[in-house]
Formats: C-alpha cells, sequence, structure tokens
C-alpha cells in the first residue's frame, strides 16, 4: 500500500483537529453509528478541558487503496517545539487559516519552519461560512506572507480550498459545500508526493516524540527512514553524536490506523510507526540495525526563552494534600517531562534543593505544573524570568523579543498603545479590520509580556485578542516596568473571617474568601498602594451587650479575586513564590517572618 505523510499546521484555534475530525468521519474511519466525541485527537484531560492542542498525535486513513498519515500538531507558541520535530517527519503540510483573521503570530511561524525543509503546502481557508468570512482577501494575504518568507517558486504555486471543517465540507469555492471532504483528499495525493525511501538499505528512524505506555512501557514514534522493522529484531539507539546508547530488542511495532495503535508483523520505510523495546533512548536519537553507520541528523529546535524555579513546598500547609513532596519526586518528574519534551530544559541550583525549568512560555511551563498537581505533587514556583544570551560576535548581552500582535475594538487601542509602549514594545503595523475593530503589531521583549495578559484583559473589558511568538534575539532594552501595586499579607494563621475581611476591602481586592485557611505571610489580597501592608484576616467582632440598629446586619463580602495558574505566575514579584497543590493555588512570600522579609528587602537593596 502506498503512503502519503502529511502535517496539520495552523494557528491557535483555526480548526486543526476540527478538519482532523471531518476527515476521519469522511473516510469511513469512524462507523455511521459509532459515538466519537469532538476534537477526538485532543486525548489529554488538560486538552479537552482548555480547548486546546498540547501533544501532536498522529493517525491515519485509507484512501482509495492509499494509506495517508496525518499529524496533528498545536497551535500554541509555547508548543511550537513539538511542530518542529513533527515537520521532519512529513513529506507535505495542510495550512489551516481562518477565513475571517487571516494569518496570524503561529502562521507565520509554523510556515516558516515548513518552507525551510522544501515542504509544500496545501491552503486551506477554514470558517468560510463565517458571516464576516473574507476567503479571497485570505488568500492574498497567505501568498504575501509566502513571499516575505522568501518561499521557492514551486511553494508559491500551492493549491487553495476553501472549507469549513465543522460543517465538514470543502471545496474549491467559498460556496462549495457538496462534495464533503473529498477535494481535500484528492489535492493531497496530486500535491504530496511520496516519502523517499530506500527499501533496501538497513533498518533506520528518527525518533521524533515520546510516550509511555500503561502496558508496554515506553513508546518510541517516528517516521521510518529506510529499510523496514519487524517486532522482536535486534536494534541499536544511537545519539546524534554517533555515541551507541543501548542494544535492545524491538517488542511491538504499531501503526497508526484510526485513532487506535494496532500492532503489525511488519512496517517498511515511510510510514509513521510507534516501537516499544528500547528503554533508553529517546527524542533525537536514531534506532538502527547495529550495521548502520551513523545517526540521522535531527532538525534544531528553536531554544527555550523562559525559565522559572520549582522547588520543594515548605509553607505552614505543606503536606496536606499532596503524596509527592520530596526534591528528589520533583527531580525525577522534571527529568521524565524534559527526556520526551524537547523545548524543555531542565537543571539544578547550587543547593540541589530547586530546579530551574525553561521552556517557550507560560502557557507550556502553565500546563506542566498543573499535570504534576494534577499526579499528586506540592510545589513552590518562582516568578518567570528571562533568558538572555551573550551575542558571539559582539560579546553584547542579549534577550528575547516576541511578535505580538492584538485585536482590539477601536475605542480600546489607545490604551492598548500606550501599555505596551510603557513595556518597550515598539509598534509595527496598526491595520483596520471589520467590525470596528483594529489589529495591532508589535515587537515587544518578552519581559514586557510577563504578567501583561491580564491587565491587557481588563484595558480591553475581556473582549481583545492577543497573540505572541518568539522573534529574535536583540540587545537589552533596559529596566522594566513591574507591577505597580503592594500586596496584602496576613500577620497571623487560622480561617479567615468575614468581619475582619470586610475591614479590608476598602485596602484593594482579596483573593480570598470567608472560612480560607490562611497563614502568616501569604498573600490575601493586592493592596491599592505601591507598598506591601501586613493585615489581619481572622479578626471577629467584639463581643458587648450593646446593639444598635443596621449595625448587626449581615455582612456581604465584594467575591474574591480568583486567579488561575498561569495568572498567578505572572502575578507575583521576585520575592514571592506560588504554592501549587492537588487543590489550593495560593500566593506567598519568600520569607514568612516579616524581619526576615526586611533584611531580605535590605539585602536587595544593597546589591
Amino acid at each position: 500500500m502506498e503512503i502519503r505523510n502529511i502535517a496539520i499546521i495552523a494557528h491557535v484555534d483555526h480548526g486543526k483537529t476540527t478538519l482532523v475530525d471531518a476527515l476521519l468521519q469522511y473516510s469511513g474511519a469512524f462507523r455511521k453509528n459509532q459515538q466519537v466525541t469532538e476534537r477526538a485527537m485532543d486525548t489529554g484531560e488538560l486538552e479537552r478541558e482548555r480547548g486546546i492542542t498540547i501533544l501532536a498525535k498522529c493517525t491515519s486513513v485509507d484512501w482509495n487503496g492509499m494509506r495517508i498519515n496525518i499529524v496533528d500538531t498545536p497551535g500554541h507558541a509555547d508548543f511550537g517545539g513539538e511542530v518542529e520535530r513533527i515537520l521532519s517527519m512529513v513529506d507535505g503540510v495542510l495550512l489551516l487559516v481562518d477565513a475571517s483573521e487571516g494569518p496570524m503570530p503561529q502562521t507565520k511561524f509554523v510556515t516558516a519552519k515548513a518552507l525551510k525543509i522544501g515542504l509544500k503546502p496545501i491552503l486551506i481557508i477554514n470558517k468560510a461560512d463565517k458571516p464576516e468570512a473574507r476567503a479571497y482577501e485570505v488568500q492574498d494575504e497567505v501568498f504575501d506572507l509566502f513571499t516575505i518568507l522568501e518561499a521557492e517558486e514551486d511553494q508559491l504555486d500551492f493549491p487553495t480550498i476553501f472549507a469549513s471543517a465543522k460543517e465538514a465540507w470543502a471545496g474549491v469555492e467559498p460556496d462549495d459545500k457538496l462534495n464533503g471532504m473529498k477535494i481535500v483528499f484528492d489535492q493531497v495525493l496530486a500535491h504530496v508526493p511520496p516519502p523517499k525511501v530506500d527499501l533496501e538499505a538497513n533498518f533506520s528512524m528518527l525518533v521524533t516524540t515520546l510516550e509511555a505506555d500503561p502496558y508496554l512501557g515506553r513508546i518510541l514514534i517516528g517516521r521510518i527512514a529506510t529499510g523496514s522493522i519487524k517486532p522482536n529484531a535486534l536494534v541499536k539507539a544511537v545519539s546524534g553524536t554517533g555515541d551507541i546508547i543501548e542494544q535492545t530488542r524491538i517488542t511491538k511495532v504499531l501503526g497508526f490506523r484510526g485513532l487506535k495503535r494496532e500492532g503489525v508483523d511488519f512496517a517498511r520505510a515511510g510510514d509513521i510507526v510507534a516501537l516499544a523495546g528500547p528503554q533508553k533512548a529517546s527524542v533525537a536519537d536514531t534506532i538502527c540495525d547495529f550495521e548502520v553507520p551513523i545517526a540521522i541528523e535531527s532538525q534544531p529546535v528553536d531554544p527555550p526563552t523562559l525559565a522559572v524555579t520549582f522547588s520543594v513546598n515548605d509553607s505552614p500547609f505543606a503536606g496536606q494534600e499532596g503524596s509527592k513532596l520530596t526534591s528528589r519526586e520533583i527531580h525525577d518528574r522534571l527529568m521524565r517531562e524534559a527526556e520526551g519534551n524537547v523545548a524543555i530544559r531542565v537543571s539544578e541550583n547550587k543547593n540541589k534543593d530547586a530546579f530551574e525549568v525553561a521552556g517557550r512560555g507560560e502557557l507550556q511551563l502553565g500546563v506542566l505544573i498543573e499535570q504534576m498537581r494534577r499526579e499528586g505533587f506540592e510545589l513552590s514556583i518562582s516568578r518567570p524570568r528571562v533568558l538572555f544570551k551573550n551575542n558571539l560576535k559582539t560579546g553584547d548581552l542579549e534577550e528575547p523579543f516576541e511578535e505580538l500582535q492584538i485585536d482590539v475594538d477601536k475605542g480600546f487601542s489607545g490604551a492598548v498603545v500606550e501599555a505596551v509602549s510603557q513595556r518597550k514594545g515598539n509598534m509595527t503595523e496598526m491595520i483596520p479590520t471589520s467590525g470596528g475593530k483594529v489589529r495591532l503589531a508589535f515587537l515587544i521583549p518578552s519581559r514586557g509580556l510577563i504578567g501583561y495578559h491580564g491587565e491587557f484583559l481588563t484595558e480591553t473589558r475581556g473582549t481583545g485578542v492577543m497573540n505572541r511568538v518568539f522573534n529574535c534575539y536583540a540587545p537589552i532594552v533596559g529596566s522594566m516596568l513591574g507591577r505597580r501595586n503592594g500586596v496584602l499579607i496576613s500577620n497571623t494563621a487560622g480561617k479567615s473571617i468575614a468581619y475582619g475581611l470586610a475591614a479590608l476591602e476598602s485596602r484593594g481586592p482579596l483573593f480570598i474568601g470567608s472560612g480560607a485557611e490562611v497563614y502568616a505571610g501569604m498573600i490575601i489580597g493586592e493592596h491599592s498602594r505601591a507598598n506591601d501592608l501586613e493585615v489581619n484576616p481572622i479578626k471577629s467582632k467584639q463581643l458587648t451587650n450593646f446593639r444598635a440598629s443596621g449595625s448587626d446586619d449581615a455582612i456581604r463580602l465584594v467575591p474574591p479575586k480568583r486567579m488561575t495558574l498561569e495568572q498567578a505566575i505572572a502575578y507575583i514579584q521576585d520575592d514571592e513564590l506560588v504554592e501549587v497543590t492537588p487543590q489550593h493555588i495560593r500566593l506567598r512570600k519568600k520569607h514568612l517572618i516579616a524581619h526576615e522579609r526586611k533584611r531580605a528587602q535590605r539585602v536587595a537593596e544593597l546589591g
């Protein structure tokens, strides 16, 4: 059976996973009466909750006697490492672009990666049935983007399909809704070349992704480059530098069949498979026959730009909820994550009691922390910091810059431009769009975006959309505007009382409600002024024999300001931590005792 390998790439929320659903349904991978959830490829708990793809996943369909392997990739820039690895497995890409939004920052990022390695895209303008769709304008914008990215002539001659993945139709015109998804399969067969393989050579495969299976253990996924493989074959694992990692036996060869992985007796070059057996090999290593002399070259992955420190939870509430509390358990879990996720880098601090985890952004690191807390870990998380690097030519210290794109109502554009400018962002583009909105583009230091998303939603009253993607390293632009307000710090331990909280509401918004357990040094709210303030949230009313009309009515508190994990991490300052447990997310000071905080502050002021 002939094989075609394709990846679906796009900006977040442009419909990649929904398109895979439609292709699987149309190809007959599901029975007509089979119950299948929406976004069937998003199998992770967090993926379903957040409505995003976090890990790239493979499936396949049979069409006219040909097997088409399809890889669904993440759309968020934070998970770009997944996309970069996957592109080395495929011979063509379906580039999905929203018919109203047009090319977005991540569209540019993934398209540049695909064009660089010579892949020829098939453009699918999705959501063409939306009232605000501007399909042909978007087609022209994509062509302009290809030109800017210096695409080759044959890459510029791309076919265009207009589609609605949600309604499961695609055609050569925006109103061609009669033939289902047939045109997509026809264009794949016509424009995606078969994999260039050598069936007679010895077996070799570059490991692209790594998974854990409860029955088979470690699963290595990749495209077979040369030769063929059967279960029980003896192989070696070779690192990118040519060192032999292990010699082992392949216990299981799994092929992708619809949404399932099925054991196969034989797989040949060009097919995407999962192998069980190797215990030490990891992503970017080569699995091959003993006679193969060198490893397969892997695509370099962009380096991480942001880091946070993971450490043991040492608050007074430590150990009350979690089952994994020690630095050794945290270390082992982080190393497992780094093994399969090439976009994450883990290192120990000098005292070996904390771990610096570097990644692409706050979302990626937030997802990792959320996964760990659900596994029973308790953690203390530091404020994110950007990773600087030295320019090898000039010797100057440089910081990461990001391309920021904002879609906002015109009435809010002035406030957004002012806020981004204060964070050292330079506006590069301002384009009016439909519906009284405007699209703003900036080049801004990554430091300036830490903690900005919450402020942005407040400025735009929740109507603005912000997208970001790594652009380059450039000279440091100087000091950055930080959080303007101080915090309210509990000066005692106990259970918060409505009477005490009511007296604090004039000081600023609170993060806790009545009946919450607190401890000394815990942050319970935001101060309306720039300085920190120690307060007593468990203060109760003094009992007397005097009563007055109206003064003893039930106390009504303003609902507390609840933060998500990512918001909490972005909110804290350098002298603060986020305490993460399976059931709670709390903010606290690094030093819980007041005189220790003052001593640390004096030391910081002295440099």
